[in-house]
């Protein structure tokens, strides 16, 4: 397991002195904090740097926190924490749908952001998951490894964010065995996390727009009416 002085979290945010807080807290914890004020110096940063978690404010002068996450998302699946300005449920459930792993909305607490951040480490680190397991479906068609969080159908490596991979493992574990949210929240995202039902609603649609053929008619994980989603393809 990584010692906090061994995890690198970029942070960016266009406001010099709101970045300049949530530097310092990050490095009061001890992680070694780089921050940027741009999307193309986050960016080029996140590419130079590879960092282990990323501080992302939505709104930025040149290129926006949406495309950045964008960007990143193609290529890792490191945690991403959002901060935003725009309240409303919806704006917060669009964050997540472009790849976010949590958010914050302003104005907000350093200490709420550390929350977040010691919340999403907990849940990234392989080291939390059972290291052997391996789950087949489908013919072998759906390949879960769980040690390697690593995802793959018919041969070919899916993307997938921590909080998806987590509630993905968590429903193929029990096929047939119906979750509510309430129960995906506390067992795949944590007992501290501090967000809407609806979060996992999208993290399903975007588990179902990578790994279905059919998104609109699932195989792998359906809806139980009345309750919540469950894995419906038997090893």
């Amino acid at each position: 397991m990584l010692s906090n002085e061994n995890i690198r979290i970029l942070a960016v945010e266009d406001e010099a002195g709101l970045l300049k807080l949530v530097v310092a807290y990050l490095e009061q914890e001890g992680f070694a904090v780089k921050g940027a004020v741009t999307g193309r110096e986050a960016l080029q940063t996140f590419k130079d740097w590879q960092p282990h978690l990323l501080v992302l404010d939505r709104m930025l002068p040149d290129i926006s926190g949406e495309e950045v996450c964008r960007q990143i998302r193609r290529e890792s699946d490191i945690p991403i924490l959002m901060l935003t300005a725009k309240a409303g449920e919806d704006h917060l459930v669009e964050g997540l749908s472009l790849g976010a792993d949590d958010y914050v909305t302003k104005p907000f607490s350093p200490k709420e952001v550390m929350a977040r951040v010691r919340a999403l480490l907990r849940r990234s680190r392989a080291d939390r998951l059972p290291q052997a397991e391996e789950f087949r479906f489908d013919g072998d068609r759906l390949v879960i490894r769980v040690a390697r969080q690593e995802v793959l159908k018919a041969g070919e490596p899916i993307s997938l964010t921590t909080a998806e991979f987590r509630i993905l493992v968590t429903l193929a574990r029990r096929p047939g065995i119906a979750y509510t949210r309430a129960q995906l929240i506390d067992k795949a995202m944590g007992e501290d996390f501090d967000g809407y039902d609806r979060t996992i609603d999208v993290h399903i649609k975007n588990l179902r727009q990578k790994l279905e053929d059919k998104p609109k008619q699932p195989r792998y994980i359906v809806t139980v009416f009345g309750t919540g989603y469950k894995f419906g393809v038997e090893s």
